[in-house]
This record gives C-alpha cells, structure tokens and sequence, in this order.
C-alpha cells in the first residue's frame, strides 16, 4: 500500500528547521508539575528519537496525561526542563505547532463543521499539506465528509481526529488513544498508518490502554506511575525482564524432575501439575529448549505438547503497577 505521507514531513518554511540530526525530538529531564499540593509529575525523564514509536503508558492518575500536554505546550513545567524538536513548547509554541500534530482523545473541534469542510480547513493553514483526498480515502471518512461533526460516530470522531493531527505533514504526532472505539478494521486501518508515519521519519508519541496496540506498535514503551518513570524499554526488553515465561510439555508420569533441574540454569523451576503434565517456569529461550529436548532423548522420554507461553506487556505493566489500565 502507497503510504499516505509521502516524502515525509516538510517543514512550513520549506527548509530544515529541525533539530541537529541525532537530537531527540523530544527530551524531557526532570520534569515536575504540582496541582496545589499535589504532585502529578516528579522528575520525569522522557525522550523520543525520530521515526519511532515510543507508548506512554500508566494507570489513571500516573501524570502521563499531564507530561504529554506539558510536550504540547498546553502546561507549564514548575521544575525540570522540556523541548520539543529543539524548542520550548511554552515560549516558542508560535513556531511549534505548525510543526507537530495533536490528536486529542475528544474536543479540539466544532461540533457544526462538516467533517470534510473541517479537514480541508486545516490543510489550508499549511504550506505543504497531505492529499486531503487520499488521506479522507485512507481511513474510510468518504462517506461522512458533510456530516457534522456532533453527528459522527464515535468512530468517525477518532479517525477525523487523527486526520487532523496528521494533515499539515507534522514531524511529531501526539496520539491520545487513536483506536477508540474503532471496529476491528478501522483499529487495523490506524496502526498501518502509524507505522507509514515512523517509516516516513515522522516521531509518535502514543498513549493508549490497549497493551496489544503498545506491543504491536511501539519502538520504546514508557510506564509511569505516581509520576515517575518505572519502566522503559522495547515491548521485547520489558517483557524478557518482567515476570518469568512458561514452558510446558506432556510426557510419562514421575519424571526426575531434580536431574531435569540440574541440567536448566540457575533460577529455573519445574513442577508436575497433573500427573505426565509438567511446567518449566524461568528464562524461556532457544538454548532451554534445547536442553529440555536433549534431556528428555537420554531419559527415553516422548515430550509431547511443547508451547512456551511468553510473558506479556499488560503481565510486565500489571508486576509493576498492581492495576488495570483504564480508558
């Protein structure tokens, strides 16, 4: 499929603006914001290199919500410092914006514009807009363009949402829960074009309470709770580091599960559930396997059954946080 976003992101001016290569487009060190005596973000560190994909997550509460409207320029930092592609989101938010996109969970548009009419508004504040009409194509809006907006579904809303952030060829997108409310296909639809927008060079922050979406998605995740980074990594690094994977296999009844041990690594555990099911719990990876295949050839057993169930991002983010993630 022809990506939506073409040559990737062009600056209003015509010329490079950005930041030097290899700058993160987005480094946050240190950041505190208080509401009264309450302490929402405390020494948050946070950055995002561009063309990845980086997923903020934390349960309701955790000050992700408030760090991502301090990127945008929407509050103002008590502590710490923030740039956002070289410049302070606050003092220089004249020259920012044209250069990033905002798509909000809701809100940020007239209820009485038609949705066409709204796009192509907003195409018409940039130099070098998308294709409106490819982009309306691209997420399935053809059929809602002189609807009002307060008449669109939930789903409509989102995807016209999403088209707003990213029609004036941002550098950095800011998603707040881009696939909510979505059907199946449209939830697909949006994650092709997520990863259009990374391969194209463009940086996205993504904040969402779908874990499937954080694995599928992200080059980094961020988990935050109580205001402070807990967790940063891959969904891959997270999840290897998180809780111990599972290995299982069927065979005989009474195996020695204590010679078995000895030839697994250190930290390695392996049980009998039923009688001839067993569970090898600990670093799951190829040279475990291996071992467990090879001790089960000299042992004269048949494993049979073998599947590794592999930890998961929500298992990593529910360790660490002891909560759901809530919409």
């Amino acid at each position: 499929m022809r990506s939506v976003f073409p040559g990737g992101p062009l600056p209003d001016s015509g010329t490079t603006v950005g930041p030097p290569a290899g700058t993160p487009l987005v480094e946050v060190r240190g950041l505190v914001k208080r509401y009264g005596t309450s302490t929402a973000v405390d020494g948050l560190d946070l950055v995002v290199g561009a063309g990845t994909v980086t997923a903020v997550l934390g349960p309701n509460g955790a000050g992700k919500t408030t760090t991502i409207e301090t990127c945008e320029g929407y509050r103002r930092p008590d502590a710490g410092s923030v740039r956002v592609l070289g410049l302070d989101p606050v003092a220089d938010a004249a020259r920012l914006r044209p250069r990033i996109g905002v798509m909000l969970q809701s809100g940020g548009v007239y209820s009485g514009a038609r949705a066409g009419e709204m796009l192509r508004h907003m195409a018409r504040l940039h130099a070098h807009p998308l294709d409106v009409d490819a982009l309306i194509e691209r997420l399935g809006l053809g059929g809602c363009g002189r609807t009002t907006y307060r008449r669109l579904s939930g789903g409509q809303q989102q995807r016209l949402a999403l088209a707003l952030a990213v029609v004036g060829r941002p550098e950095l997108v800011f998603l707040d829960e881009p696939t909510a409310g979505l059907d199946p296909q449209a939830r697909r639809s949006t994650w092709e074009l997520v990863r259009e927008l990374r391969a194209d060079g463009v940086g996205v922050v993504l904040t969402t309470h779908f874990m499937d979406e954080a694995e599928e998605l992200a080059d980094d995740v961020v988990i935050i709770d109580a205001g402070r980074v807990i967790a940063q990594g891959s969904p891959e690094e997270l999840c290897r580091g998180g809780a111990e994977n599972t290995l299982r296999f069927t065979g005989r009844q009474g195996l020695d599960l204590g010679s078995l041990l000895k030839a697994l690594p250190d930290g390695s555990e392996a049980a009998e559930l039923s009688p001839g099911a067993y569970r090898i719990s600990g670093s799951i990876d190829p040279q475990l396997l291996a071992t467990v295949a090879s001790w089960c050839a000299q042992h004269g057993v048949m494993a049979d059954g073998i599947s590794v169930e592999r930890h998961t991002l929500e298992d990593v983010f529910l360790e660490l946080t002891g909560k759901e993630l809530r919409p």
